[in-house]
């Protein structure tokens, strides 16, 4: 079986293939002060609940956004697995052109997220994650990676405002039945969610003008934690693919392999 670790800025996300399907995946929060042990401890206790013993993990992936995170995940493998992990630390050999002022600062999880897209979705592409950040990677015609944009995820938005002012408290989110909303709360809400609606709409379409895209040969596809509170509501998304990232860790495990 094959381990594969994605950490994020916010959660560090396992999944668990046997043979090219994935079986289970899991979420631990990421911790940068946690230690080699509590991260060992962590994933084995939950490969244990999906009964699966570490015995039966032969190889693991890690790519990650977070060095100080990632340096105690690759000691915990090493350590508790007797495994040494293949780390995604360069843009360099993945299987995808890119055209960038300067590669190697493009985040592992964006180049994870393009790979997958073209194998399961094909080229023109749009990709928009949307996590603890919200990045958008467009891939041309010609499967090239030409960059995309970067926003403040919807949470990380939404904590500022609290923190930054003196009465606006920290809300759950989700989509307010109102526009003109009659509370402070839904207030927030239509902010921060029907917003962002907005926000991730405009950006799409500027980048199909710019691109000069097909909309006919286009997709879009949104991943990440937030993407399901919010792509529904954007006709522009055509598909909402949460294991995006896994499924890309697992092409470059089969690209490093010659598989």
């Amino acid at each position: 079986m094959l381990l594969v670790i994605d950490v994020g800025n916010t959660n560090i996300v396992l999944g668990v293939y046997k043979g090219y399907s994935l079986i289970c995946d899991f979420r631990l929060n990421t911790i940068k002060n946690k230690t080699s042990d509590e991260y060992a401890m962590s994933i084995t206790e939950i490969l244990h609940a999906n009964d699966i013993k570490k015995t039966e993990i032969e190889d693991v992936i890690v790519a990650s956004v977070v060095p100080d995170v990632m340096h105690s995940i690759e000691n915990a493998i090493k350590k508790y697995f007797n495994l040494k992990p293949i780390i995604i630390d360069d843009n360099c050999g993945l299987g995808i052109k890119i055209n960038h002022d300067n590669p190697k600062t493009i985040g592992a999880d964006r180049i994870v997220n393009s790979v997958a897209g073209i194998k399961k979705y094909g080229v023109p592409l749009i990709i928009i994650d949307i996590g603890t950040a919200i990045t958008f990677d467009v891939i041309d015609e010609n499967s090239v990676y030409q960059g995309g944009a970067i926003i403040p995820g919807i949470g990380i938005s939404s904590e500022a405002l609290f923190l930054k002012t003196a009465k606006l408290p920290r809300v759950e989110l989700y989509k307010p039945e109102k526009i003109v909303a009659k509370n402070t709360m839904d207030n927030i809400r239509v902010g921060m969610v029907i917003g962002y609606i907005g926000l991730i709409e405009k950006l799409i379409d500027e980048i199909v003008k710019e691109m000069k895209f097909d909309s006919s040969k286009l997709k879009v596809v949104a991943t990440g934690g937030y993407s399901s509170l919010i792509s529904k509501d954007i006709n522009k998304i055509d598909i909402i693919d949460k294991k995006l990232t896994l499924d890309g860790m697992l092409e470059i495990y089969k690209m490093k392999k010659g598989l």
